[in-house]
């Protein structure tokens, strides 16, 4: 029986070799089709864990309220609203931490931080920053590493230090040729010693969106004591454009709340939005959930897999109609070699074997080499971008198990309709 088959399938391939440019070109469905597919959940998978992880710095114990000018106020400004020298006061509060704190179950810390935009100079080097007024915590709520040196610690907070630490990015542009813990920089009229490195863990999405702490780069962040924050740079921020000015009172620009687990953060945020709206009149405020933004984002991840694989298997299935269709133009064109074999005793089995082989090397072989140019484009793709694709096992089992299951499927018909031929009909064709 073994001999049988090892028979058949060289007498498949030899049939396959006697056409090479055929064979050649009916594979390319296949191969674009296996490629297209592996290459496609590559690109979709790398943009979702990007996007996963992203969230995942954010921390899924954590809960992160932030201030955000009411849109009442906004559209009065537009329309002329408050006039000169009005000032508008909005957003979170410290009385807001410590009700967070002593209020809702299952809190362990409450980072306050406030986020001034200024420049940061040293010597003739001078670069725009978010001066971000915070605590000790922070390292283990929002995830910075530390790289050098120390954070803040407490007695910076009580003492109200002029100490700062800033991160690797702004110490390359600030330092390029001297070690920052050995200096200090000036921000504003004062200087502050730098006593550590971070790498900033943030991603775009933490940045604060309260008026003036916008649209820094991550990497230009400086932190000090939050006491000093509010010593040095007061709790009101004026701008001055054309002869008038606006003053803004913001206390708070963001508060991380860290709950012991993610059960507690489920029970939490309804709490938390309904303690704020007791003391809020206004919508000054927003809360964003890390783990609700990665259960969307893992459920958008598998839509996303979903519609992509469905496109590229479209390729395979092109791939498989056009074998189908040039294993019929086969059958036709050796009609009468299957009438010789018939009369010879070869059974119908014997016919559809032979032809169902035939099939099903053009779209292993062309399966295999759709596999080799599937991984290989996404890190390309990953070497000349800077988009990040990752290839996973079950795309490419997944893509060379259709391909197989695609020569099977539409050699299936072309073999069983050389079978059905009449022997004596067969010998007759010209």
């Amino acid at each position: 029986m073994n001999s049988q088959i090892s028979a058949t399938v060289r007498l498949g391939i030899k049939s396959l070799l006697l056409h090479k440019l055929r064979s050649a070109l009916t594979m390319l469905g296949i191969i674009f089709g296996v490629c297209s597919v592996i290459a496609m959940l590559a690109i979709g998978e790398g943009a979702s864990y990007e996007a996963q992880e992203a969230i995942k710095r954010l921390g899924s114990n954590n809960i992160l309220l932030r201030s955000v000018k009411p849109a009442d106020a906004t559209r009065q400004q537009g329309g002329g609203g408050p006039s000169r020298g009005s000032q508008l006061k909005y957003g979170l509060t410290y009385q807001d931490g410590a009700r967070l704190q002593s209020t809702i179950p299952g809190v362990v810390r409450v980072l306050p931080m406030r986020i001034i935009r200024e420049n940061v100079r040293f010597n003739r080097n001078e670069s725009p920053c978010q001066v971000i007024g915070t605590l000790s915590s922070y390292t283990e709520v929002a995830g910075a590493r530390l790289v050098r040196g120390r954070f803040l610690c407490h007695l910076d907070e009580v003492h109200q230090d002029n100490v700062c630490v800033i991160t690797t990015g702004l110490a390359r542009r600030l330092f390029p040729s001297s070690d920052p813990l050995e200096h200090s920089v000036k921000i504003d009229a004062f200087y502050y010693r730098v006593v550590g490195l971070v790498q900033e863990q943030s991603q775009p999405e933490q940045r604060a969106r309260a008026g003036n702490a916008e649209g820094e780069p991550l990497d230009n962040n400086v932190y000090i004591p939050l006491s000093v924050s509010r010593s040095r740079f007061g709790e009101v921020l004026i701008r001055r454009s054309a002869g008038s000015f606006e003053a803004e009172e913001v206390q708070l620009h963001e508060v991380r709340v860290q709950m012991k687990d993610t059960s507690a953060v489920e029970t939490a945020d309804p709490q938390i939005r309904t303690l704020l709206k007791r003391f809020h009149e206004q919508d000054d405020f927003e809360i964003i959930v890390p783990l609700q933004l990665l259960r969307q984002a893992e459920q958008t991840k598998r839509i996303f897999n979903i519609v992509l694989g469905s496109i590229a298997a479209i390729s395979l299935l092109v791939g498989g109609i056009g074998i189908m269709n040039i294993m019929l133009a086969t059958v036709t064109e050796r009609t009468r070699e299957i009438g010789v074999r018939r009369a010879l005793g070869a059974k119908r089995r014997d016919i559809t074997r032979q032809f169902l082989v035939e099939t099903v090397v053009l779209s292993i072989g062309g399966g295999l080499i759709g596999v080799v140019v599937g991984v290989l484009t996404p890190l390309a793709v990953s070497q000349l971008t800077t988009m990040k694709t990752i290839v996973t096992v079950w795309s490419v089992l997944v893509a060379f198990g259709i391909s197989g299951a695609v020569g099977i499927i539409f050699g299936l018909y072309p073999a069983r309709a050389a079978a059905r031929l009449d022997p004596i009909d067969a010998l007759r064709h010209e």
